[in-house]
């Protein structure tokens, strides 16, 4: 049986579709030919379908028997958008798939397709450890019927089970993990310690937010130093007390804080009359502010929040913890402090590299997200990637009403609680999207006093995820949740186990309420794509306030004086809702704008790490630094034992490369902190941050011979090779974190937004 003439029409509609960036067309010619191999394949028996599968080299073959071995090892039979997601990505496409839509069994054709084109090994890139190890725990019985093997990685993973997973034909892992797995294997001093293979191909799943969201998070491979003494919590202890208005004054935009004279001189005299701009008090002012940061700008349970006696960063996209992030410039202490904790060890910056400087490093690139389409301009700029838009299995037939726009927070607030017990009472389930922590336990405590029980779903109880978002489309449910990006579990409608489908049904489907719009329309559209999967009917609506901060922060200029509005207090004006929308774009404008400046500087960065690793790999897997010495100091190399020179030679040119990098790395963060004071004084601060990088690296290159040389000239070899002769030390303990970014910027991040309201409010 061909491709039914329905679903022909549909793709031929949606191959029209305006924004569309990649021609469907010459992938769903195949889906006849695809569907002609179904019959056949399916005579095979397991043994005859793996030798098919080891056979396959084309798209035809390896969707054919991908889909026939999904049918057989899980009981999924992939619809031919599936068959046309995967081949997207087998093009090196990101392919936009609505939520619901089957992602997962997609990526498995892929990655299977990917191995048999020559691509592999593949790694399938997630945002967090636990879908990496659900995924290939759910995929792999179709990956051994197609004659592959697959693992996972997660941060519990042992050096050795790393290097075995890595050594699987598909690993699932998440992108921080494969990262931080990167930058250790870049650390090593014999091959055998490596944990990776070559960096051939990766599918990133919720490609939106990887490879923009988080693009320009670095990192960070740290080592142990010496105790030092930590300013901040003293600082801390200062600041508490201060009150705003009369010791510090914040700007109206929320992202900065400055003491008034009076606040001032109460912190000096505290200080026991010390002038704090004096250049003996760079560390003490240094830390004063960065502890009035954290005491007046950053929020509890907005901004992080407190558990098991530790300070745990939020990530705003996804409304859950930030594994293992931290803040920059002090902050992450100055917090600690501020919630009378112990400072954790930030350590000594071993190395770093930027998500999107990692993914750059694979041969193949492409991604799946239920949101692309809005960031398709920066997904070709930043990672040469377009976008396939690929239709729904089934119409979407989910009723998505305007926004409701309230003049202030209690009236919205009051419709709110008012909308969902209408809905709760009639049985009909109700997910509610809000904006941070604080807001999902504010509406739940609203809920409760209306009579409505909810379950909430945010930072602090995300190891119970899975199960709540599992059964937020029961009958009756009420489930309050921070964002619903990258959760990657869909809502089925009657429960998970969909008894009481019909029921929910006949009530509408599941309906979907954003208590307030996020800076990034793709966050609302991650919300409003849980209802309405594989056609199931479903409604959604935004409550919007006029004092929400993304409205007052972004277009309180335009909103007009006296906004026409209804009896009930909903605003009924087309300049509000234009104001909405502008705020919006603003919003993801300015982020834009940022990521590119950041993204600016990384490149300089990112070609003098790819530098210095080649002469790394060459010091490593050659005997270049032994050459290197029977030159420059030929009677000492020529009396030493050829594997004691070989070994001490290795060993100590590697050393102070690597302690040359940290000290290169640590350079340039001050030279990158310091460029916006140049910028003020209308100096381009990029050509002035070259200025300094380039000859610094210069001089890196340099030194690293010049170290080497003068260390095997002062060591005695006599008694053979221990590094400890020659001060080789390296940290007696690492660790890894991400650098989440900071909530104020630096002051040329704070500059660049302010351009970037300007041109945006003047576009």
């Amino acid at each position: 049986m061909g491709v039914s003439q329905r679903l022909k029409n549909r793709f031929r509609k949606f191959l029209q579709r305006p924004g569309t960036t990649v021609d469907l067309g010459p992938l769903s010619r195949r889906l006849e030919p695809i569907e002609a191999r179904e019959e056949a394949l399916k005579e095979l028996d397991d043994a005859a379908l793996t030798e098919a599968a080891r056979e396959a080299s084309d798209f035809t073959e390896i969707c054919a028997v991908g889909r026939e071995a999904a049918r057989r090892a899980i009981n999924q039979r992939p619809y031919d958008v599936q068959l046309l997601g995967a081949m997207a990505l087998l093009s090196g496409r990101v392919a936009e798939m609505a939520t619901g839509e089957g992602k997962t069994l997609t990526a498995t054709i892929a990655a299977y397709g990917h191995t048999r084109l020559g691509n592999g090994p593949v790694h399938v890139l997630t945002v967090n450890d636990y879908l990496a190890r659900r995924d290939a725990e759910w995929m792999e019985p179709i990956y051994t019927l197609l004659g592959l093997t697959v693992a996972w990685v997660t941060e519990a993973s042992t050096p050795q089970e790393r290097r075995e997973a890595y050594s699987a034909d598909v690993t699932y892992v998440s992108v921080s993990e494969a990262g931080f797995d990167y930058l250790r294997d870049q650390l090593v001093t014999d091959v055998a310690d490596r944990v990776q293979r070559e960096l051939a191909t990766a599918i990133v799943d919720e490609a939106d937010s990887i490879l923009i969201d988080e693009a320009r998070v670095p990192m960070v491979l740290a080592g142990s130093t010496a105790t030092e003494s930590d300013p901040v919590h003293e600082a801390a202890e200062l600041v508490k007390n201060l009150r705003n208005g009369k010791d510090y004054e914040v700007a109206e935009d929320g992202r900065s804080v400055a003491f008034t004279e009076a606040g001032l001189k109460n912190i000096e005299e505290q200080l026991g009359g010390v002038d704090l701009y004096a250049d003996d008090q760079v560390e003490h002012l240094s830390a004063v502010n960065v502890a009035l940061h954290a005491h007046a700008l950053l929020r509890r349970d907005v901004d992080y929040i407190v558990r098991n006696g530790t300070v745990e960063l939020i990530d705003e996209m996804r409304g859950r913890v930030a594994q293992r992030r931290r803040w920059p410039d002090g902050l992450q202490a100055a917090v600690e402090a501020k919630e009378g904790l112990s400072a954790t060890a930030e350590g000594e910056v071993l190395n770093t590299i930027t998500v999107q400087a990692y993914i750059a490093l694979y041969k193949t690139v492409c991604g799946m997200t239920a949101t692309a389409v809005h960031v398709g301009e920066q997904l070709r700029e930043y990672f040469n990637l377009e976008v396939a838009v690929i239709p729904s299995n089934t119409p979407n037939i989910r009723e998505d009403d305007p926004d409701r726009i309230y003049s202030a927070h209690d009236t919205r607030d009051e419709a709110l609680v008012e909308e969902i017990k209408i809905a709760h009472d009639k049985g009909r389930p109700v997910l509610i999207g809000t904006l941070d922590v604080q807001a999902s336990e504010t509406l739940a405590a609203q809920l409760a006093a209306a009579g409505v029980p909810c379950n909430v779903l945010n930072a602090k109880n995300d190891a119970e995820e899975a199960a709540i978002i599992a059964e937020a489309g029961a009958v009756g449910a009420v489930t309050v949740s921070t964002q619903m990006a990258g959760r990657g579990v869909d809502i089925r409608l009657g429960g998970s186990d969909e008894k009481d489908r019909d029921q929910v049904v006949e009530l509408g489907g599941l309906y979907v309420i954003g208590a307030g719009r996020h800076d990034s329309r793709r966050v609302d559209d991650q919300l409003r794509g849980r209802a309405g999967r594989q056609g199931d009917p479903g409604a959604s609506v935004f409550f919007v306030s006029l004092e929400d901060e993304l409205v007052t922060r972004h277009a309180g200029e335009i909103l007009p004086a006296s906004p026409r509005m209804d009896m009930d207090g909903v605003v009924h004006d087309p300049q509000v809702d234009y104001a909405v929308e502008h705020a919006q774009r603003v919003a993801e404008g300015v982020n834009h704008e940022i990521h590119r400046n950041t993204w600016r500087y990384s490149v300089v960065i990112e070609q003098q790490r790819l530098l210095l690793a080649e002469r790394r790999e060459r010091l490593l897997t050659s005997e270049v630094a032994a050459i290197m010495l029977l030159e420059k100091l030929p009677e000492k190399a020529k009396e030493t034992d050829e594997d004691v020179l070989s070994d001490s030679a290795r060993a100590i040119a590697l050393y102070h490369l690597d302690r040359l990098w940290v000290e290169h790395l640590a350079y340039l963060s001050e030279v990158r902190e310091g460029v916006h004071l140049r910028a003020l004084g209308k100096l381009d601060p990029l050509d002035e941050f070259h200025r300094s990088a380039v000859p610094a690296f210069q001089e890196l290159l340099i030194q690293v011979e010049a170290r080497t040389i003068e260390a095997f000239e002062e060591i005695d070899l006599s008694e053979g090779w221990q590094p400890e002769r020659a001060e080789i030390v390296r940290p007696s303990a690492t660790w890894t974190y991400l650098v989440h970014d900071n909530p104020f910027g630096s002051e040329l991040d704070r500059l660049i937004a302010a351009v970037g309201r300007r041109l945006t409010a003047g576009g």
